[in-house]
């Protein structure tokens, strides 16, 4: 469906405000491209309550927060807005880590062993090395990896400082190749290889341009590994009820097994993010990349009271 005036939101109240300001930009300078008359709309609240007047649709550029846990979703739904994106049902069960790897387990999609500690246990029963994270967060805020019991009360504050409930998900650390798998409608595009400079994609390896390397596996040797990838991160996706778009990220082990980490169900699009890697490797401009993930825009009927 062609839209004529779109509404590009972004920016928001999360700990990825900033993150979501570059992509919103960038989504705005590619429907424009893609000849869209297209309006900005920067969010200062978790509202778009009068925000939205005359758009016939809206591209969310929100990372984080109101943006991936449900919450914008739900108040589009209500308004009959088509949007970007999966439902709010998805979108919170995505943005949860708990909850995503429970799907993964119903859906027999290997995931990494984990344990989850409420507010009030000190102790896992995973032995280390682990990594440590806020259940509820993204862009690698809040993530730890502990590999000498020194390093646990150290992590464990920092993950309960990004969740309001104290909650922590602690995950069996598996060491290998970080792998990753973008996601328009229900194709899926080439695998990327992320190779940070120290082993570890913490959050400056994530947005510091050039800091990453970032590949793209190839050759008879690792044709069916990254088949094998791309299939288990559509069935991953579809687990966990997403849609229009989105990333799946993977660990391999060196013996060549894949376990799926986490859905990032609106993956960014600043000058490091992933997803426009991965289309542009398939022959997809950013444009029409973009023309092609607001032709899938949706909205849910909102349910009955």
């Amino acid at each position: 469906m062609r839209f004529e005036k779109v509404g590009v939101l972004m920016g928001g109240c999360s700990s990825e405000r900033e993150v979501s300001l570059t992509s919103g930009r960038a989504v705005v300078a590619g429907l424009r491209e893609a000849g869209y008359a297209v309006t900005p709309v920067i969010l200062d609240q978790e509202s778009v309550a009068g925000q939205l007047a005359e758009l016939d649709a809206v591209f969310l550029a929100l990372h984080g927060g109101y943006g991936e846990n449900g919450g914008v979703q739900a108040d589009l739904d209500a308004l009959r807005m088509p949007y970007t994106g999966s439902g709010a049902r998805a979108s919170r069960t995505a943005m949860c880590k708990i909850a995503t790897k429970q799907r993964l387990l119903q859906a027999g999609v290997p995931t990494a062993d984990f344990d989850v500690l409420t507010r009030d246990m000190a102790q896992t029963h995973l032995p280390l090395p682990v990594v440590v994270k806020p259940p509820r967060d993204g862009s690698s805020v809040g993530i730890s990896r502990v590999r000498t019991p020194a390093e646990w009360p150290a992590a464990l504050a920092e993950a309960r400082r990004h969740d309001p409930a104290g909650e922590v998900l602690v995950e069996t650390y598996l060491p290998g190749r970080e792998w990753t798998v973008g996601i328009v409608g229900d194709e899926t595009f080439p695998v990327i290889e992320i190779q940070p400079p120290d082993g570890w994609y913490d959050f400056t390896a994530k947005y510091t341009k050039g800091a990453s390397q970032y590949l793209f596996p190839a050759g008879p040797e690792v044709a069916a590994l990254t088949q094998t990838c791309r299939t288990l991160a559509l069935a991953a996706f579809q687990a966990v009820g997403c849609r229009g778009l989105g990333r799946v990220d993977f660990r391999v082990l060196p013996d060549g097994r894949p376990f799926v980490l986490e859905i990032n169900t609106l993956p960014g699009f600043t000058p490091t993010s992933l997803l426009p890697k991965a289309a542009a490797q398939a022959g997809i401009s950013f444009a029409n990349l973009c023309d092609r993930i607001l032709s899938l825009a949706c909205y849910d009927a909102p349910l009955s009271p």
